[in-house]
């Protein structure tokens, strides 16, 4: 029987060993191939020098230029603000000797998936589906994803201009329920381009809006592009991922991609510079409302000492002036204006006085019988302690005393003091006004989850939550709490219940960010009855940076109530809104600067 086995063993071994051996072969020879000469075999020769221009920057295909000198001459002529990549580079030594004070080698990995053997999958997209960029309103969706995910944006125009291209293609990714694009890839087809002899192509600049709340958008992108060039008879995709984006990585590698020793050199530039440049630890360690503002301090020369990264303090030096910030709140907020805002009920008073719409409130304190009356005039109340931030300790949407009992005491272990309000419906806005003038508003909606048919509530709220504080740095988890509980009792829904595929259901009726809630720019089209309220309540506070949030049936319509004030607004939230430049310039009128494109990447560095 032992040698039945063995036999029977034995070819599946051989299997094996021929598997490996081909595996092996094949990365040698990827390995040790010379590049392709010009004009080499029965095929058309390749264009030569070919740059093709991105948008952000220019693509260096390094196999048409003759030699390491040329690539070199066309890294020079990269344009201001622009970010070019010498791709497919197989001497990066020898081109860095060339210009070591100018260029770097990449820190990123060569991911390559062999489309002869690549499988769709059977398993469809849900709630959203992949498309080809066909409008302009794509191009500006596209850039608000860029810019939202930290990548340097394109002109719009340079989209549609290249809509009908027959060697750069662009995929979205689009919500069925609101048409709104969340996702976004750039391949490239190198036999059209170039007349590659090897039929290659390239993925770029794959991008999910860091809010979506709908799994897999990555991963259909890439599948979709794979399947676009497999269908045009390409052998392989190939793309470029920052060495320690784990997350992408593990999504390449899934899909069957395989790293190959293939390399980009980049330009040093201030674009470029965290991936060249020795990181200072102790900006790494903020939090992303401080980094923002010291990032944006460091590009102008302003000097930076860090003097609590947990906390996210630092001190800023220019010239002869030193002010010392928390995140958005400086030493020039003052500490009286820090009280108004610390207490939801002096805020109040402060802005109904200077002309606000504001809502009905009283103590929590009261004697029940105030309290049930105030219940029944408004039928719909707001629990939230006086003092407090984050949105800790908020019930929205009470509608029975057993509810606010419940929520008041809950609110207590924030406060000593609790607040009851009349309950607006409507959306949450937030403006940012710096200097009195209004720098950014976003709507902030509560977390959502989309059901599948396999997955409970809870398990759908874990997914979200895991996705919405890998996008955020951690700063945005959903709980699942008391008020999670009510807000699912309300739609008669269990935390232990699976939704139908495709069902859409609000988890939490607070939109706060750190609870889960997103944030949508609104900058553009707000109404200016809302702006002047929120300038109005600046004033009557005396605050120079403060984030006000009202309560509106819509940001285009003028109709408001209002809610609180911040005094340390989270500026990184309001991407691509100049918040962090506007902020330095109050600080430091004689660094004012032009506003830039906010740096980032092309490759296949973010994560899904």
């Amino acid at each position: 029987m032992a040698k039945d086995r063995g036999a029977e063993s034995k070819p599946h071994s051989i299997r094996a060993d021929k598997a490996l051996g081909h595996r092996l072969k094949r990365l040698r020879a990827d390995s040790l191939k010379p590049p392709i000469t010009h004009g080499e075999g029965d095929h058309d020769p390749m264009r030569e020098a070919v740059a093709l221009d991105c948008g952000w920057g220019r693509l260096l295909f390094a196999q048409t230029f003759p030699d390491n000198e040329s690539i070199i001459a066309a890294l020079e002529e990269e344009g201001d603000k622009r970010r070019d990549i010498a791709f497919y580079i197989r001497d990066p030594h020898v081109v860095l000797a060339l210009a070591p004070q100018e260029t770097f080698l990449d820190p990123s990995h060569t991911y390559r998936l062999d489309l002869s053997t690549y499988r769709p999958s059977r398993r469809k997209p849900r709630s959203f589906f992949v498309r080809r960029l066909s409008s302009r309103d794509d191009a500006e969706a596209v850039n608000a994803i860029y810019a939202a995910r930290g990548m340097v944006t394109v002109d719009p125009d340079f989209f549609w201009a290249q809509r009908d291209s027959r060697s750069i293609t662009y995929f979205v990714a689009e919500e069925e329920a609101t048409g709104e694009v969340i996702g976004t890839v750039t391949g490239i087809d190198h036999q059209r381009l170039f007349g590659d002899p090897e039929r290659g192509s390239s993925l770029w600049c794959l991008a999910v809006h860091p809010q979506s709340r709908h799994p897999g958008i990555g991963e259909m992108l890439v599948r979709r592009l794979a399947e676009h060039f497999q269908a045009r008879g390409a052998a392989f995709l190939d793309l470029s991922v920052i060495h320690d984006n784990e997350q992408a990585i593990a999504l390449y590698e899934k899909l069957g991609f395989r790293r190959i020793p293939i390399f980009a050199v980049k330009r040093k530039n201030s674009i470029n510079e965290k991936l060249f440049a020795t990181p200072i630890q102790e900006h790494d360690a903020l939090n992303p409302y401080a980094r923002i503002i010291v990032d944006e301090a460091r590009r102008r020369g302003i000097k930076v000492e860090v003097t609590d990264a947990e906390g996210g303090f630092f001190r800023l030096t220019y010239g002869g002036r030193s002010v010392h910030c928390r995140e958005s709140l400086s030493e020039m907020t003052s500490g009286v204006a820090v009280s108004i805002c610390d207490d939801k009920a002096v805020t109040r008073r402060v802005v109904a006085r200077a002309g606000l719409a504001v809502p009905e409130q009283i103590e929590a304190d009261e004697d029940a019988d105030s309290v049930a009356a105030f219940l029944k005039r408004h039928a719909s109340v707001v629990v939230k302690p006086a003092r407090g931030e984050q949105g800790r300790g908020v019930a929205v949407g009470l509608q029975t005393m057993d509810e606010v009992v419940k929520a008041v005491a809950e609110a207590r272990s924030v406060s000593d003091r609790v607040l009851i309000e009349s309950c607006f419906e409507g959306e949450d806005l937030r403006l940012v006004v710096i200097d009195g003038k209004l720098v950014a508003a976003a709507v902030r909606r509560p977390p959502l989850v989309v059901g599948d048919g396999e997955h409970d509530v809870r398990t759908l709220i874990g997914h979200q939550s895991r996705r919405r504080a890998a996008a955020t740095g951690g700063e945005s988890t959903i709980p699942i709490d008391d008020e999670t509980v009510r807000c699912l009792a309300a739609q008669s829904i269990a935390l232990d219940q699976v939704l139908a595929a495709g069902r859409e259901i609000v988890v939490r009726k607070t939109a706060n960010l750190h609870t889960g809630g997103s944030i949508h720019d609104v900058t553009g089209i707000v109404h200016p009855r809302l702006v002047e309220a929120g300038c109005a309540a600046a004033r009557a506070i005396r605050i120079p940076v403060v984030g006000i949030d009202l309560m509106v049936k819509s940001p285009t319509e003028p109709d408001y109530v209002f809610i609180e004030a911040n005094e340390r607004p989270g500026l990184a939230n309001h991407e691509p809104q100049p918040t962090a430049e506007r902020f330095i310039d109050l600080l430091f009128p004689h660094a004012r600067m032009p506003w830039a494109e906010i740096p980032g990447s092309e490759g296949g560095e973010v994560a899904p």
